[in-house]
This record gives C-alpha cells, sequence and structure tokens, in this order.
C-alpha cells in the first residue's frame, strides 16, 4: 500500500508486560514495533510499567515505563497505579489510537482520556478470559466454587461494563469471541498471532543441549516455556511427569519464571527436571525447543498460546488440554489433547506419543504452522481491519457530538488505510 500522508500516533498500554519472564505480551509488543517501523510511516508509543519513571524516543518509537510497584509472588511483574503519570503521558503525545492490551485499571485510563479527546480511537485486546482464569479459578481454591461463582459473577460485570466502552476489541481465538458474545460485547474481530518459522525450525536441533542442563535421562525430553504459576497449572506438568514410567527414562524442562518456581524446584529434586529460568535471547529459546522431543502444557484457559505454535514450527508434538484455545492450537494430527488436571491422562498422551507417532506429529505440526501464522499477518489484520474499524467508530462519535454543538471537528483517518507499505 502507498504511504500514508497524515501518518498517526499509535499508542500501546499495558500491564502485563515483564522485562525478564514476561511471555506473550512482550513478544507482542518486541514484533509491534519492528512491524511499524519497518512495514508503515508510523509513530508508537509504548506505555509500560517500570522500575522508576523513563522515557526513552528513538525516531518514531517511544518507550514510556512507569514507576510501578512489583506484584506480590511475581516480582518479574510490576502494576502501575499512578494513572495520572500515564494520563500526563498520554496529553503530552495525544496519540491517535489507544490500544489496552491488559484487564486492570488501565483500561479505564483509556477510556477516560477517550471521553476527554472523543477523536481518539479506542481498541482493546482481550488476551484473558480473567472472570474465569483471574477470578473464578483462583476464587474457588481459596474460597471454595460458591463464592467463587459470586466473585465470577461481578468480574463478568466489569468485563460487560469496560469492554462496552472500547471502538473495536479483538480476541485471539473464535472460542473467546463466543465468550465475548456471551458477556453481550459483539464488536469483536479474532486476530491471530504469529511466529518466526525461519527462527523456529527443527534444523536448530541441538544434541549438547540436554547435556548442558545436567540432564542424564536419554527417553524423551519434555519441555514447557512459560510463566510457573497457579494460572498456568505447572505444578500440573511436575505430577505428570512423576507419573511416566522410569523405564521411559524422560526428562523435563521448564523454561521460565514465576512464582511457582522454587516450590517446584524443591519438589523435584532428585529427578531429571531442569529449571534454566527466562530465556531471552530468541535464538536461544529456538534451539531449546528445537532440542526437546515434545511440548507439554496444562493451560486451561489459553487464549492463544504462541509458546504453542512456536514448539510446533520447531517441529514438536503438543501434549495440552482440551480447553480454551488449545483445541484451535492442536489438530490431532500434531498432538494430544486431555481433560483438565488430569496429569495420568497426560502422562498417558506423552508415552503414546513418544512409543508412536512421535516424528509424523512433529512434521504435522510444522505443515500446520508453514504460511498460516506469521507476525506479518497478525499486524496486517490488526493496522488494515481491526485499526480502520476503531477509527471509524471514533469519527461517527465525532460527527455525534459535532452535530449536538459540543464537538470540535474530525480527523482525518485516512491515514490508516494507507498505512502500510
Amino acid at each position: 500500500m502507498p504511504h500514508a500522508s497524515h501518518p498517526l500516533l499509535l499508542c500501546d498500554l499495558t500491564q502485563s508486560y515483564a522485562p525478564h519472564g514476561g511471555g506473550g505480551i512482550g513478544t507482542y509488543l518486541r514484533e509491534k514495533q519492528r512491524y511499524v517501523l519497518e512495514h508503515t510511516q508510523h509513530r508508537l508509543l509504548q506505555i509500560v510499567p517500570g522500575p522508576e519513571d523513563r522515557i526513552v524516543e528513538r525516531g518514531r518509537h517511544i518507550w514510556v515505563e512507569v514507576g510501578a510497584d512489583q506484584v506480590r509472588g511475581s516480582p518479574n511483574y510490576r502494576f502501575i497505579m499512578r494513572t495520572r503519570i500515564v494520563r500526563e503521558v498520554l496529553e503530552r503525545y495525544r496519540p491517535d489510537l489507544i490500544e489496552s492490551q491488559c484487564p486492570w485499571v488501565l483500561p479505564w485510563t483509556a477510556i477516560n482520556y477517550g471521553k476527554a479527546f472523543p477523536q481518539t480511537a479506542l481498541v482493546a485486546g482481550y488476551h484473558t478470559d480473567f472472570p474465569e482464569a483471574h477470578v473464578y479459578r483462583v476464587g474457588s481454591s481459596l474460597f471454595g466454587s460458591f463464592v467463587a461463582r459470586g466473585l465470577r459473577r461481578l468480574a463478568t460485570g466489569y468485563a460487560q461494563l469496560t469492554y462496552r466502552e472500547f471502538d473495536r476489541v479483538y480476541t485471539l481465538s473464535t472460542v473467546m469471541a463466543q465468550t465475548l458474545a456471551e458477556y453481550g460485547i459483539e464488536h469483536v474481530d479474532v486476530m491471530s498471532l504469529g511466529v518466526d518459522t525461519s527462527l523456529f525450525h527443527p534444523s536448530r536441533r541441538d544434541a549438547a543441549w540436554r547435556a548442558e542442563l545436567g540432564l542424564k535421562a536419554q527417553g524423551p525430553l519434555l519441555v514447557y516455556a512459560g510463566r510457573l504459576d497457579n494460572e498456568k497449572r505447572a505444578h500440573r506438568l511436575l505430577e505428570m511427569f512423576k507419573r511416566l514410567p522410569s523405564s521411559l527414562d524422560a526428562g523435563l524442562v521448564l523454561i521460565g519464571d514465576g512464582k511457582l518456581r522454587a516450590t517446584l524446584q524443591d519438589c523435584s529434586r532428585g529427578w531429571q527436571v531442569a529449571f534454566p529460568g527466562f530465556i531471552s535471547d530468541r535464538h536461544q529459546l529456538a534451539r531449546a525447543l528445537a532440542s526437546a522431543d515434545i511440548y507439554v502444557s496444562a493451560m486451561a484457559d489459553e487464549t492463544f498460546g504462541i509458546s504453542v505454535i512456536e514448539a510446533q514450527a520447531s517441529g514438536l508434538p503438543v501434549v495440552g488440554v482440551e480447553s480454551g484455545a488449545m483445541p484451535e492450537r492442536v489438530p490431532a494430527n500434531t498432538g494430544m489433547l486431555v481433560p483438565v488436571d488430569d496429569a495420568a491422562a497426560m502422562a498417558n498422551a506423552v508415552v503414546a506419543i513418544w512409543r508412536g507417532p512421535l516424528i509424523a506429529m512433529g512434521q504435522a505440526g510444522r505443515l500446520h504452522i508453514e504460511g498460516r501464522f506469521s507476525w506479518r499477518q497478525t499486524f496486517d489484520t490488526l493496522l488494515r481491519d481491526v485499526y480502520p474499524k476503531a477509527l471509524q467508530s471514533a469519527d461517527d462519535r465525532v460527527k455525534r457530538t459535532r452535530f449536538s454543538g459540543i464537538g470540535t471537528g474530525i480527523f482525518n483517518r485516512e491515514a490508516i488505510r494507507q498505512g502500510n507499505r
């Protein structure tokens, strides 16, 4: 597409960023920065939590960290409560579009800013069904299912109130879009995330990696990459591993960091389990995945699963659970899905794949990914479909206020439609 005659300032706003130990949002922000700078004429403002207030401007990219306290039990993450600072940043730079990527506090900072500056388009990424994953599942373990159901109803009401305020909402699976429809939120687009299939590739397999981890197991090497916390059900992977027959001589690698890491390390002493921590170097992560044999995940509320498609691109079959977006990510010929929290069934699936269609499933997973999930497709969809709808909605809103005598005019939104090279 031709260059934009009026480049826009796009803004990302999120709590869900961690420089170390972070997952999908961190990857998304990095890949979006690269896409916007390489393939459009737009500017990009990204606002995230950090240890102190900091602004770094490099050409068309503006990186803002708002000083925030660490999240208790998850020291890699911080939570912004100083919304006044965020508002000051927004008023300083005046973005044309704000994309909110988390459910707590900051969406309302964006909403309130949008009410003061109605020409600003508001987009929300619904990355997790938080009434279920964050509220009900945690609440049921702490207070029982009866209280947890009540808390989920309150959280659902909050979600309905919040996401109706946005011009567009996108989610990462049809399952989540159906959930939002049940919440009465219908201005929703479905968008897939991406994977660099040249980086995550079976050719990066390295037999030396197992030895570098200090593992002596000669059987299947299982791998997981993500946060080691309750939401991801990382403890279920260790339960599964301990149910594998000793004759399998398996090893397990849990890549990542989180509140459960120390506990899991204590519980795995004497077992062939390695904890290399968060791997920030993407080339090293690609090597790690390709050097394993089976990818495992017990996550019940996966909304997309970047690590899953990175593993598939690396040639690994997947053992997961029959919940969330996993059925969309893992067709039958690329792995096996079992009931949620069924460690025994997961162990049986690992054995079945190792002793059966291991190679065929890994090859099928690679073919499933190729040409289907790329970051270029992700951001083409975002900038050519989701954003134009949001900008049109904002224009319509300004027209209504203008006709009522209180508006200030309409911004030219053709830029976003002409914004890609």
